[in-house]
C-alpha cells in the first residue's frame, strides 16, 4: 500500500491521464447505457411493465402480434383455468382532436386485467406524457375508425409503446376500431408448460420483446458500443500498466533483492487499479446522475441504480483483469540481473 501511494505520488501526470481516460470512457458508458435504458422503457414499458410471466399468442403469426387473433373459446378456458391471466391487444393509430391535430399512440385494451387500468366504454386513459403535451382530462379526441368520440378519463405512468403513448380504451371500442373481438394475446402469471395451450406459442417477458423488431435491433446496436467501451478501458489498463512494468523491471529486481515478495509488486498494482477506478467511477456516476436530472423530458434518460452498480463492478472487474496480465512482468524481473546492471 505504502509503495503504491509513493509512487502515485512520484508520477502525478502518468495516473491523472490514466484517471482522465477511464473516467471519460466510464462517464460516455453511463450515458449510452442510460439512453439504451431509456429508449427501452420508451419503446416497450408497456409491456415490460408486466409481473413475471408468459405471454401466448397464435403460433400461425409467427411471432407477430398484430397478426394474433386467439379465439374466444380458447381464451375464456385460460382465464377461466388460470388465476391473474387475461387477454390484450396492442395496435398502432391515432387520435384526431376538435382542431383535427393528429396524435399518434398505441391502443390497447384488456380483458380481466389488473395489470391495465379499468376504462369505460367511450372513454381513454393516456400516458402521462401527453398531459405533458398539454392534453387534460376531459378533452375530446375521435377517430376515423370509430363512430363515437373519446373521453380523457385520466392518465397513467409508464405506458409506452413502440416510442408512442398508450392509450387505453374499452374491449367494445377496440373491437369497434378493429372489426374483431378476438384479442392477440393471452397472459398467464406463471412459467410456460411445453404446449400448454394448443396452437398458442408461448414466450417469455424478455423473449416477446425480442420478437419486436424495433427493440431488438435498438438495443443490440446500443448493447455492443457499451460492451465495447467497457473492453477498450480494460485494454487502456493493460497497456498502461504494462508500459510502467517493462519500465521498472529493474527496480523490481532490486525490491525482490531486498526481500520485498512478488504478492506485494502485485498488490500495489492492484491498489493503483482500485484508486483511479473508484476516482474514476464516482465522479463519472455523479455527472450521469445530474445529467438525468438536467436532460430534456423529450430525452429517453433512464439510469436506474442498479444499471449503474453493475456497470461499475465490470469496470472495476475488467480494470483489475487488465492490471493482473500487465503484472505478469513483474515474474520476470531477476533480482541478480537488476544488480548487475546497477553495477555497470
Amino acid at each position: 500500500m505504502n509503495l503504491a501511494w509513493k509512487e502515485m505520488k512520484k508520477s502525478k501526470t502518468k495516473f491523472v491521464i490514466l484517471g482522465s481516460i477511464v473516467f471519460l470512457i466510464s462517464l460516455l458508458t453511463f450515458i449510452i447505457s442510460g439512453l439504451a435504458n431509456g429508449l427501452s422503457q420508451d419503446n416497450a414499458a408497456l409491456i415490460k411493465n408486466l409481473p413475471d410471466g408468459t405471454i401466448y399468442m397464435e403460433t400461425a403469426a409467427e411471432e407477430t402480434h398484430t397478426l394474433s387473433a386467439i379465439d374466444t373459446e380458447t381464451q375464456q378456458s385460460a382465464l377461466s383455468e388460470n388465476d391473474g391471466a387475461f387477454a390484450f391487444s396492442i395496435q398502432m393509430g391515432f387520435l384526431l382532436n376538435k382542431q383535427d391535430e393528429q396524435q399518434s399512440v398505441a391502443f390497447a385494451t384488456s380483458i380481466g386485467s389488473t395489470e391495465f387500468p379499468d376504462v369505460a366504454k367511450g372513454e381513454i386513459v393516456l400516458d402521462r406524457s401527453l398531459e405533458e403535451d398539454g392534453i387534460k382530462q376531459g378533452d375530446t379526441f375521435t377517430n376515423s375508425q370509430s363512430n363515437g368520440e373519446f373521453v380523457v378519463a385520466g392518465f397513467i405512468e409508464g405506458a409506452k409503446y413502440s416510442h408512442a403513448a398508450v392509450a387505453f380504451v374499452h374491449p367494445d371500442d377496440f373491437a369497434d376500431m378493429y372489426r374483431t373481438e378476438e384479442h392477440q394475446m393471452l397472459f398467464i402469471p406463471q412459467k410456460a408448460e411445453l404446449g400448454a395451450i394448443a396452437d398458442l406459442q408461448s414466450f417469455s417477458i424478455e423473449e416477446f420483446l425480442n420478437t419486436l423488431p424495433s427493440y431488438s435491433a435498438e438495443q443490440l446496436s446500443l448493447s455492443m458500443i457499451v460492451w465495447f467501451l467497457v473492453v477498450i478501458s480494460g485494454m487502456l489498463f493493460a497497456i498502461f500498466f504494462y508500459m510502467m512494468n517493462i519500465q521498472k523491471l529493474g527496480l523490481y529486481g532490486i525490491l525482490k533483492a531486498i526481500g520485498v515478495k512478488t504478492g506485494a509488486l502485485f498488490r500495489m498494482i492492484w491498489t493503483q487499479m482500485l484508486v483511479i477506478t473508484a476516482i474514476a467511477l464516482a465522479l463519472s456516476i455523479a455527472i450521469s446522475q445530474l445529467f438525468e436530472r438536467v436532460a430534456p423530458g423529450d430525452m429517453p434518460f433512464y439510469l436506474p441504480l442498479a444499471a449503474t452498480l453493475q456497470l461499475a463492478a465490470v469496470f472495476f472487474a475488467i480494470g483489475f483483469a487488465g492490471a493482473t496480465l500487465s503484472g505478469l512482468q513483474i515474474r520476470k524481473a531477476q533480482p541478480l540481473q537488476a544488480i548487475q546492471q546497477g553495477e555497470g
